[in-house]
């Protein structure tokens, strides 16, 4: 028997798409939101996308009765965008700026600039201690030509880092954010078999929202088709998730996502819908009982399929960062041969230069305003290809060293899967440990 304590946190998450002077009705659906969150009394609010700190003022000034807490995550030339809003007191905060996050010369993307990265709250529940972040990551510009998946495949990769070494000690963790992949790519699957964290949308006893718990969906306004793809409904790239404790579990009872409309208003708070989640802690004082001994031998033999699945989604992983390593030696190359070639007509020009100083009398053959313009030139492409160079250098540097993590990981996956005593069918062909004979498991058994 257990004694068993609940406690009920309502979640809520948004990307607000807050670019001022760029993003349509900024001020309208700032005030909009602002109102909104008064009204329902979340417990916890994550944002992202609040570019501006006047914005994010705004939004503090007016929710200091309903969520007095507050922070605004900074990073990056612009920020990070994210904030979290809360009616309990926030005790620590902490920033993890992600290695990679797209190229500075995709201005018209602009996601280098705005320093992507996870911020983690920590808050008490009672008596629970809760690890809460927020993130947002690099955008998906398309489907089938996505330049940047190795990156946010990194991103990724760095998220489950940063969640499980920092929430070894928390009862509750809870994620919100644009994680601006499907539930299926490679980054998802990565990030949640990694972290054991659960799916709201998936877990949720009652759901009312989007077909499909969509969150960019071509019904809203401020959604154009090109955006969308080949997904004419719309996709689901937003999620709050969620994992409990030894000591906690944790249930969601709701979860709802907004339409592509907000009743008697002209338009939505923003281009993507607003989720909440209304989850269920139930906090126990545990005495092992014979069905809890079961338990814990079906979740010990189901452990092996887990940690095989997690070698083949680290090994995808691998394969996809790989590429990025072959992509961005590719580009240094080229920055490096651009740059020579800027060196080499730099050196022409002063041989050129130099004639009238060596052949005395002699007159400049090129005139003095061309020479000046071909100067230039040769210091702009000397300038830009250097500074290409050291970029991709960097970026070559953080893949490596990502490439270079998943290799430890699968290695110490494997020795672990090698660890248990029956092998699984979907692992049936890997070697089995010195000195033990194959195992003849069969899904039948």
């Amino acid at each position: 028997m257990a004694n068993t304590d609940s406690l009920n946190v309502r979640v809520f998450s948004l990307n607000c798409w807050g670019i001022r002077y760029l993003s349509k009705h900024t001020p309208q659906r700032y005030a909009m939101i602002g109102d909104m969150l008064c009204k329902e009394e979340h417990d916890i609010v994550f944002l992202q996308e609040v570019w501006s700190e006047k914005d994010y003022l705004s939004l503090k000034k007016k929710l200091a009765c309903s969520h007095p807490h507050s922070h605004h995550f900074k990073s990056g030339v612009i920020g990070s965008g994210l904030a979290i809003f809360s009616k309990h007191r926030i005790h620590e905060t902490f920033l993890y700026r992600y290695s990679l996050n797209g190229y500075p010369y995709m201005a018209q993307h602009g996601d280098w600039f705005g320093g992507k990265a996870v911020g983690m709250a920590v808050l008490k529940l009672g008596n629970l201690t809760a690890n809460v972040y927020v993130t947002h990551l690099h955008a998906e510009y398309c489907r089938d030509k996505d330049s940047y998946l190795p990156h946010r495949v990194v991103q990724a990769w760095e998220l489950q880092q940063f969640v499980r070494h920092t929430s070894a000690g928390a009862d509750v963790v809870i994620l919100g954010g644009d994680l601006n992949m499907h539930p299926q790519d490679l980054g998802s699957r990565l990030l949640m078999s990694y972290t054991a964290l659960r799916d709201s949308y998936v877990e949720s006893a009652k759901f009312d929202g989007c077909e499909d718990g969509m969150t960019l969906i071509a019904d809203n306004p401020f959604i154009g088709k090109k955006e969308l793809g080949p997904f004419e409904k719309g996709i689901r790239i937003d999620y709050i998730l969620f994992k409990g404790s030894s000591k906690t579990d944790i249930y969601c009872d709701f979860m709802s996502t907004t339409k592509g409309s907000v009743p008697d208003h002209p338009f939505p708070y923003s281009d993507h819908e607003a989720l909440t989640a209304g989850l269920r802690l139930e906090t126990q004082t545990p005495t092992e009982t014979d069905s809890d001994r079961q338990r814990t031998s079906k979740k010990r033999d189901s452990a092996a399929g887990k940690v095989a699945e997690l070698v083949d989604i680290v090994t995808e992983a691998r394969t996809e960062v790989k590429v990025g390593l072959h992509c961005a030696e590719r580009m240094r190359y080229t920055a490096a041969r651009t740059g020579v070639m800027g060196l080499a007509l730099l050196f022409l020009e002063l041989a050129i230069a130099a004639v009238p100083w060596l052949a005395l009398g002699a007159e400049q053959p090129f005139p003095r305003t061309s020479f000046y313009l071909l100067a230039a030139l040769c210091f702009a492409i000397l300038l830009t290809t250097t500074l290409l160079y050291l970029f991709y250098t960097m970026e070559l540097k953080s893949l490596q060293g990502a490439e270079d993590q998943m290799r430890l990981a699968v290695g110490s996956l494997q020795e672990k899967l090698r660890g248990f005593p029956l092998a699984q069918p979907h692992n049936a062909q890997r070697r089995p440990p010195e000195n033990h004979e194959p195992s003849t498991f069969t899904p039948e058994e």
